[in-house]
């Protein structure tokens, strides 16, 4: 079956956690509002016992594996064994990567306002976090707000708009009609492809606005290098938020400068590197990775202006279940990402109390829940990279082309289509150069 070939689980009945096959119609169109009211109203406030709980843990976790890495690097047998050593500064980097990933989830939770009910604390907190994340938080917050506004916008969206079969074609250097019949990359080529973009994907993005088309951004027709998040006057950002931008920026050349002095207090490079770069490098592999499968699959799809609507596009994403590192440490960023798009403020601890409550509501909306792994990435990069109409898959999605919905959109979708990946991004889509 193809859902067993792409990793990709749909449910035959309703159950409390997961719901019927994707593109099964429900009885009703559901509402925003009905979902709404399905869930429990404390879920909408969050616990401030609770959120700083979860930090505080986290942060006890980082400085328990910081604690552990210096004790170690100060022992004979670790110091005078180049296997010891390396098998040290390696599982620290991972482990130290996973606990920073669940705070960045944290900082991403206070950007969403689902720390506390004020704004300055949730503010200061995300600063602080992304900050050391060399992340730019109010930067990142302005464009991520707008991503779940305009989520699977094929448009005004923000985050891995895919291209349509014309642009495509130019950027692969085919000729439109043959897109049919192009294959798909050869396993080391993914391969290559994939690393590429899980490790400096994040970066790039943050620095050049990839996988962005140009018609999402406030400011139109800048060059290429003016797409930055850490331009205040760029093209990503309206004219009154040059502060918090700046704001942004300098909280980042802190962490730089923090960095810096522990270069010299380490009396190396190399211990920086294990301490810092090493996690931090992970941090950007997994953030990649948990949004890019979140919005790239076959089976989930996009949409016009014609035919986009908030909950169509909130929900055309997919729930990744990544085990106990999901649950725990990424506090359930993967494992309940629908619900995280219908109401971004349920903080993450009450996100599996929403969901449970939101996913039998959802009918044709509800795509069903996906692996997290190599796999899934591959069939991501595999299968997905343009997109077009498909009648097809809008009839068995319940979409009925020779009519519009209640509220007069279109009922049609665009779908993704395999091909070879393009040559890698370094600008937005459509940025000139100069």
């Amino acid at each position: 079956m193809e859902a067993e070939r792409t990793g990709f689980h749909t449910i035959e009945e309703p159950h409390p956690t997961k719901l019927v096959e994707g593109g099964r119609l429900s009885e009703k169109d559901v509402t925003v509002d009905d979902l709404r009211r399905a869930v429990p109203d404390y879920c909408f406030s969050p616990n401030l016992f609770l959120s700083f709980y979860y930090l505080a843990r986290d942060l006890c976790y980082s400085a328990a594996l910081t604690a552990a890495l210096y004790q170690l690097l100060h022992t004979p047998a670790v110091v005078e064994s180049t296997w010891l050593y390396y098998t040290v500064v390696n599982v620290y980097g991972f482990c130290q990567g996973v606990v920073w990933t669940g705070l960045w989830v944290i900082a991403h939770d206070c950007g969403h306002s689902g720390f506390s009910r004020w704004s300055a604390l949730n503010d200061t907190i995300g600063f602080v976090l992304h900050s050391w994340l060399l992340a730019p938080y109010f930067s990142w917050k302005s464009t991520h707000r707008r991503h779940h506004i305009y989520a699977n916008h094929i448009e005004k969206d923000l985050n891995y708009v895919p291209p349509r079969r014309s642009q495509y074609a130019e950027k692969i250097h085919a000729a439109v009609e043959t897109l049919d019949e192009v294959g798909q990359d050869a396993p080391v080529v993914l391969f290559l492809r994939i690393i590429l973009q899980q490790t400096i994907g994040w970066n790039w993005y943050i620095l050049t606005n990839i996988t962005c088309p140009p018609s999402a951004v406030p400011k139109k027709n800048m060059s290429a290098w003016r797409h930055s998040h850490f331009d205040p006057w760029g093209a990503l950002f309206y004219s009154s938020e040059w502060p918090a931008i700046i704001m942004s920026d300098l909280g980042c050349l802190a962490t730089i400068s923090i960095l810096c002095y522990l270069c010299r207090a380490f009396g190396s490079f190399e211990t920086l590197f294990w301490f810092y770069i090493v996690p931090w490098t992970w941090v950007n592999h997994w953030i990649v990775m948990i949004t890019y499968l979140h919005h790239t699959h076959p089976s989930v799809p996009k949409y016009t202006s014609e035919s986009w609507t908030f909950l169509r596009g909130a929900t055309a994403t997919i729930d990744r279940d990544f085990s106990f590192i999901g649950t725990h440490f990424f506090h359930h960023i993967s494992s309940d990402h629908v619900t995280h798009h219908l109401f971004s403020r349920i903080p993450h601890y009450y996100s599996p109390v929403a969901s449970r409550a939101i996913i039998p509501l959802l009918g044709k909306h509800y795509h069903g829940r996906g692996d997290f792994n190599y796999d899934a990435l591959a069939v991501a990069f595999g299968k997905c990279q343009w997109v077009e109409g498909d009648s097809e898959k809008d009839s068995t999605f319940g979409l009925t082309r020779e009519k519009s919905d209640k509220n007069g959109k279109a009922n049609e979708a665009l779908w993704y289509r395999p091909g070879p990946s393009p040559s890698p991004e370094f600008k937005m889509r459509g940025a000139r150069i100069f």
